[in-house]
């Protein structure tokens, strides 16, 4: 235990502080997170272990929602190991280095998130707008290549971040009163400028955030054109159905994620102690809903899962 017992003044280490004010209740907070995070990993390994087992489901949509799976995992596990060794252990020392590959991990995954939910979208649209050609214009191959595009882009827009801060002079004071390293949460660690830091990581979440949600709107935009134009009620209740899942995907991510990151620019008025709550939940939420969202609205999905579950 003694080489977890670190002093804000060593200069190699950053003490995360977990949530200020509510040390108290660590252990009892810890409680519905890790029973969250057991939740989703159960339900995220589910949907990869049944899919990859089903030769019915190697199809684009499921390959999407394995994609959408791991990044889920990759969320929750980013933040949730350290969160819990905090509050179950008191182990709130983590080295710079893994701090900055945290925090690098932690917006690259989201950020591969967003790029998923729209490839969704245009797996939408192409399924509704133009079904006779689904089946050539998204191949497996072709969604394999979309989520190595969306990598690449991840990483390209993220690895900066880190980057820049680790040229940064941090202060002897290294507190941070978080449960994860945050970028704007370590910047504040520095006694440099750190203008440019906080406006490259509002002009990330603004251009990337911005561009995808434009892209999903107008995806959508176009499908409700086409879902008006049907004129059998019951054709138009079943493209109605197929967008359902994702919507719900879709406001289970951005309207936390938009919250979270405005509320961290723009904190005046708002508890830190909420803020860490709801950053925290933010990792954890979403990835534990979205496999239940599509094991639920996705019927050949669902009936794989159960078959498996009765096999079990």
């Amino acid at each position: 235990m003694a080489a977890f017992n670190l002093t804000p003044s060593d200069p190699s280490t950053f003490i995360l502080m977990g949530i200020p004010g509510l040390e108290a209740a660590h252990v009892l907070i810890s409680i519905p997170l890790s029973m969250f995070y057991i939740i989703s990993l159960l339900g995220n390994f589910t949907v990869l272990y049944v899919v990859g087992k089903e030769q019915t489901l190697h199809k684009p949509m499921y390959l999407l929602i394995c994609m959408l799976a791991l990044t889920d995992i990759g969320t929750s596990t980013s933040v949730m190991p350290k969160a819990l060794c905090i509050f179950w252990f008191n182990l709130k020392g983590i080295t710079v280095g893994g701090c900055l590959t945290q925090m690098f991990f932690l917006h690259a995954v989201s950020v591969m998130h967003s790029a998923i939910l729209v490839t969704m979208a245009f797996d939408r649209y192409i399924a509704i707008c133009n079904p006779l050609r689904y089946a050539t214009i998204l191949t497996n191959a072709r969604i394999a290549k979309l989520g190595l595009v969306g990598l690449i882009r991840a990483v390209v827009f993220v690895l900066p971040a880190p980057l820049l801060l680790s040229r940064q002079p941090f202060c002897a004071n290294r507190i941070i009163p978080h449960t994860h390293c945050d970028h704007i949460a370590v910047a504040k660690m520095s006694c440099g400028d750190i203008t440019v830091n906080r406006t490259y990581c509002l002009v990330i979440l603004f251009v990337i955030m911005g561009l995808d949600l434009t892209l999903i709107a107008l995806s959508y935009g176009l499908i409700i054109k086409a879902v008006l134009r049907i004129s059998h009620k019951e054709a138009h209740q079943k493209a109605l159905n197929t967008c359902t899942g994702h919507i719900c995907v879709m406001l289970t991510s951005y309207t936390p994620l938009l919250f979270s990151s405005l509320t961290y620019e723009f904190s005046q008025g708002i508890a830190p102690h909420v803020h860490i709550i709801l950053a925290n939940l933010y990792f954890i939420i979403p990835p534990m809903l979205n496999p239940i969202i599509y094991g639920v609205k996705t019927k050949e999905l669902r009936d794989k899962v159960v078959k498996y579950i009765c096999r079990m």
